[in-house]
């Protein structure tokens, strides 16, 4: 067990602008994903072009911020958005949903694809593995923003906050929605896939992986538990995800439609 440090959350001061972590987080997220993205359509087998990568970011970085800030008020802070309409403004203080922000990248890359005239399966295909360092980085930031924590526990590994161990799971969620869901997505589109498992193989890990960190993790306290006792927000959202990434990977493989991201060989 070690103690919780409480870091300071202000990264950098300028005068009255305080950059936080947790803002520079999702600068990393951009950041890797762009590269990642910029990596993959340079190789010769790659329809994509570099240039298009800029556009794609942007898209999905707008969908992102909008839909996570939108759909964290709406999924757990109603109370919130109506007792103070403007803190949908203020994302740097915390609160966002991955499951809105999921829709609103959804969202922009259909604007995306419509707009670049591509398949929007293979607009989701190419994205599948790219903001999965954003994930884990932006559960990094929750850790020293103090916030999300999991449930009093007597593990080894525990975090003692305010005298009390609890689990980190800020940080099993870095190590399962970042780095475990990159290894796993990267390595499987490394190679053409076949139209929809990229995206199905996304949904399914990334539900499965939130489905069973909920188990451990502190529900928000304005929601608590939905059912049972046990289960949460998180786990109700996620259900879906799995559900459509097996369907999505059922009909890849039934279809065997290749993909658009690669040249025909």
């Amino acid at each position: 067990m070690f103690v919780y440090p409480h870091p300071d959350p202000i990264a950098l001061s300028l005068g009255p602008l305080h950059v936080r972590w947790y803002g520079l987080m999702y600068l990393v997220g951009f950041l890797s994903a762009w590269w990642l993205a910029r990596r993959r359509a340079g190789r010769p087998e790659s329809t994509w072009k570099p240039v298009e990568v800029d556009d794609l970011i942007f898209f999905a970085a707008v969908g992102i911020i909008l839909g996570g800030r939108l759909g964290w008020m709406l999924f757990y802070g109603t109370e919130r958005i109506l007792s103070e309409p403007l803190s949908v403004f203020r994302i740097w203080e915390g609160g966002m949903s991955f499951h809105g922000g999921l829709i609103g990248t959804l969202v922009g890359l259909a604007l995306f694809a419509r707009s670049r005239k591509k398949q929007l399966v293979d607009v989701f295909d190419f994205a599948a593995p790219l903001p999965a360092i954003g994930f884990g980085a932006g559960r990094i930031g929750n850790f020293i923003n103090g916030e999300l924590w999991g449930k009093p526990t007597d593990v080894p590994w525990a975090v003692v906050v305010d005298g009390v161990p609890v689990h980190a799971s800020q940080l099993y969620e870095a190590g399962l929605e970042g780095l475990a869901l990159f290894v796993i997505l990267w390595w499987f589109t490394s190679k053409p896939r076949f139209r929809w498992a990229p995206s199905g193989l996304f949904l399914v890990c990334y539900g499965v992986f939130r489905f069973l960190v909920e188990f451990v993790r502190v529900p928000d306290a304005n929601r608590g538990y939905l059912l049972f006792d046990w289960v949460t927000m998180g786990q109700v959202l996620s259900l879906p995800m799995i559900l459509a990434g097996c369907v999505m990977l059922a009909y890849a493989y039934r279809q065997r439609q290749p993909s658009g991201n690669f040249r025909a060989a």
